[in-house]
C-alpha cells in the first residue's frame, strides 16, 4: 500500500506542477506566466529525479570490478534531467526576450492589453 510518506517527492512535484500550471492559467501577466511555466518544469524535474532514484543503489561509475548492474542506479533519468534544464533554459531566454519585444512595442506585459492592442493594429 501506497502512503504520502513513501511517494513524498512525487506528490511534491505533483503539487508543484498544480501550481504552475494554475498560475499559467490564471495570470494575465506574461513574466508571471513564465514563471509557472518554470515551475511546472521544475516539477517534472524532480518527478524524473524521484522515479530514476532507487535506494541503495549508487551512481553508475564502475568501482571495485562490481558490473552487476542491480548495484547502480539508471542513468537515463539522469540524463534526461539535465537535457529538460538545458532545453528549459533556453526556451525561458527565447520568452523573455520576445516579452521584452512586446512590452518595447506594446508598453504593457498584460496578455489581454497585448491582445486587444495587436487587434486594433490588424484594424488599422
Amino acid at each position: 500500500m501506497n502512503h504520502l510518506g513513501t511517494n513524498f517527492y512525487e506528490a511534491v512535484s505533483v503539487i508543484l506542477f498544480g501550481i504552475g500550471f494554475m498560475n499559467l492559467l490564471l495570470q494575465n501577466n506574461l513574466i508571471k506566466k513564465f514563471i509557472g511555466l518554470n515551475i511546472m518544469d521544475t516539477a517534472v524535474y524532480l518527478f524524473l529525479a524521484a522515479q530514476g532514484y532507487i535506494f541503495g543503489r549508487v551512481a553508475p561509475i564502475l568501482t571495485d570490478g562490481v558490473v552487476d548492474a542491480s548495484y547502480y542506479v539508471n542513468p537515463i533519468p539522469a540524463g534526461l534531467v539535465l537535457t529538460g534544464i538545458v532545453v528549459s533554459v533556453s526556451i525561458t531566454a527565447f520568452s523573455l526576450a520576445l516579452v521584452q519585444r512586446l512590452y518595447k512595442h506594446y508598453g504593457s506585459l498584460n496578455m489581454d492589453e497585448i491582445m486587444r492592442l495587436s487587434r486594433e493594429e490588424e484594424g488599422e
